[in-house]
């Protein structure tokens, strides 16, 4: 059996209240054919509501008399394209009123009916609508994505002009669509970017024909922000670029956070000192820093005394605010160039740069325990506590690793504690 491609009636919605008028369009729609559309009537707006909301009625055009019992004017147009934001409309106005024509026009009509005019112009003007609304749905679905997406959209021309902005683009920003268009997009300019960094972006753009990385800009209010940034050229037929499309979305937040996992992941969370994972790292670069130069480096293990009464006494926030307190002081006592870290608990450890002789590291050893003995202010009380500090060196003959190093260190500051306390001790055999 073969198969019969049965067309689908246009269903044609009359908004009308004059009863003599919307008679006369439903014969006009029917007179050559009682089957060429579906005809229905409603006197306002809030009639065809019910007969779209209540009774499920889909028309494919809408037939709109401007003036109603409900609605005049504009409004009649505006209120109906909320009531049918997808159905074409062609609105029905009096003999020559230009006026009104070119309001619903700019106000979202698609065409426009003198009341009176013959029945061959109206069926016309109903079927071209329907086609012109089919021909530009993915005009109004780019337009509809461009108005509802998240990411900021911004059109240049090939010059690199703005030419057009979604509301998106407004939000992160904060500039409006007035104050961009015509300009470039370099009032969004952060100062971030090198001369270098916008030519190889230009050469790769047109070289490509897109470009994709992140770029730090501006807001209006002055604040720096990170945008994920996509751009593509467009090109006509002939090849040539016309325009250039931008599409961004504000990644700031996600970047800020980056930064504070990436710093968690090297730095201690209660000191904000190195960690153990960067003073290994650092003690690398120290050690082929010194083999390369000729140079030597001494490596401490730093443990305190009279730690555990603290915590134990005061509990551990006073113990945090010690911890604290002693990095802050240490920071202050070292070089630059040298690396404090805590490895976990009351336990740190320093690599000092540039150690040609024991002696150099006398002063500096002493200011620092000096410095650690001094009282901790908490909550009323005097915390007292002080650094037992074993040292070593490199280069050793025979050669030793961080490892080898990092025990001798402790072993060197374990014969401190054993010599009273509140002193420091050099490995014997590491200096040569």
């Amino acid at each position: 059996m073969s198969e019969v491609n049965i067309k689908k009636r246009p269903s044609v919605l009359i908004i009308e209240d004059e009863p003599g008028d919307a008679e006369l369009i439903r014969l006009q729609l029917l007179e050559r054919d009682a089957n060429a559309f579906e005809a229905h009537l409603a006197t306002s707006l809030s009639d065809a509501k019910r007969l779209m909301h209540a009774e499920g009625l889909r028309p494919d055009v809408i037939l709109l008399d401007l003036n109603l019992p409900d609605s005049t004017g504009t409004d009649t147009v505006l209120r109906c394209r909320e009531l049918a934001p997808d159905v074409p409309l062609v609105v029905l106005t009096g003999l020559d009123d230009h006026q009104a024509t070119e309001v619903a026009i700019e106000a979202g009509a698609e065409d426009y009916l003198s009341k009176g005019d013959d029945a061959s112009s109206l069926r016309k003007a109903i079927r071209y609508s329907i086609l012109r609304h089919e021909r530009d749905a993915s005009e109004r679905l780019a337009l509809t994505v461009f108005n509802h997406a998240r990411e900021g959209i911004m059109i240049t021309s090939a010059q690199g002009i703005i030419l057009e902005v979604n509301d998106s683009f407004t939000r992160i920003t904060g500039y409006s669509r007035e104050e961009v268009v015509g300009n470039t997009p370099s009032l969004l300019s952060s100062g971030h970017h090198t001369s270098v960094f916008y030519e190889e972006f230009w050469v790769a753009l047109f070289a490509k024909g897109h470009w994709e990385g992140e770029i730090w800009n501006r807001r209006k209010n002055g604040e720096i922000f990170v945008e994920n940034m996509t751009v593509s050229a467009v090109r006509d037929p002939s090849g040539e670029i016309t325009q250039f499309v931008a599409l961004f979305t504000d990644v700031t937040e996600q970047k800020e956070l980056q930064t504070q996992l990436e710093h968690l992941a090297y730095f201690d969370a209660l000191t904000d000192l190195p960690n153990r994972v960067l003073f290994n790292y650092r003690l690398n670069q120290s050690i082929a820093y010194a083999d390369r130069h000729g140079t030597r480096i001494a490596v401490a293990y730093l443990d305190l005394d009279g730690f555990k009464p603290v915590n134990d006494i005061h509990g551990h926030a006073a113990g945090d605010v010690v911890l604290q307190e002693v990095a802050r002081r240490m920071k202050t006592c070292l070089r630059d160039e040298d690396t404090p870290a805590r490895l976990g608990g009351d336990e740190f450890a320093l690599v000092l740069e540039s150690v040609q002789i024991p002696e150099q590291l006398g002063g500096l050893l002493d200011r620092l325990q000096a410095a650690v003995s001094e009282a901790v202010a908490w909550e009323g009380h005097s915390l007292y506590v002080t650094a037992s500090i074993g040292v070593t060196f490199y280069p050793q003959q025979p050669p030793v690793d961080i490892s080898q190093l990092m025990h001798q260190a402790d072993e060197a500051m374990y014969t401190a504690k054993q010599q009273g306390k509140n002193c420091y001790s050099l490995y014997p055999t590491s200096f040569s």
